[in-house]
């Protein structure tokens, strides 16, 4: 299933987690695409706060992996620097763990990723609005259905 949804300011960025954050459960895998500066990081920092995670959240691309903790552990992986490495790199503890795995630059990795997978695609507008593309495959088919009516665009 495949829902589009709008975001105009910060505060709907932050809406649009919230949604999202009411449907995790451990072992969620959230892929993220997006130019730069398309509000990949921005979205997982407001995912983070209302999974109970305090503190700074950053953008994991020199480090490539950040483990929170919160209600439920979020690994924060950027995985732009293994666009030609990518399957070499031991994911499987985080991809099939107990927490929640949000992955920036999902694309590059795709093909290890499992098949239950929350896509969410972000392309900027020439307005500065950001069309958001969520797609549920597997078991998250339902997720879209449900984040789309919480955020309600």
């Amino acid at each position: 299933m495949e829902k589009k949804v709008y975001v105009n300011t910060l505060e709907d960025m932050e809406k649009l987690a919230k949604a999202v954050a009411g449907t995790v459960i451990p072992g969620y895998v959230i892929g993220l695409a997006g130019d730069l500066g398309a509000g990949k990081t921005t979205f997982t920092k407001y995912l983070a706060k209302y999974l109970g995670i305090i503190g700074n959240v950053n953008s994991p691309t020199f480090t490539i992996l950040k483990i929170y903790e919160g209600k439920i552990p979020l690994y924060h992986v950027d995985v732009y620097r293994l666009e030609d490495i990518g399957y070499d790199f031991e994911l499987d503890d985080f991809l099939f763990g107990n927490g929640l795995t949000v992955i920036e630059w999902y694309p590059y990795i795709e093909r290890m990723l499992p098949d239950n997978l929350l896509t969410i695609d972000i392309q900027i507008g020439d307005d500065g609005i950001r069309e958001i593309t969520i797609k549920g495959n597997g078991s998250y088919e339902k997720a879209v259905e449900t984040i789309s009516n919480r955020y309600g665009n």
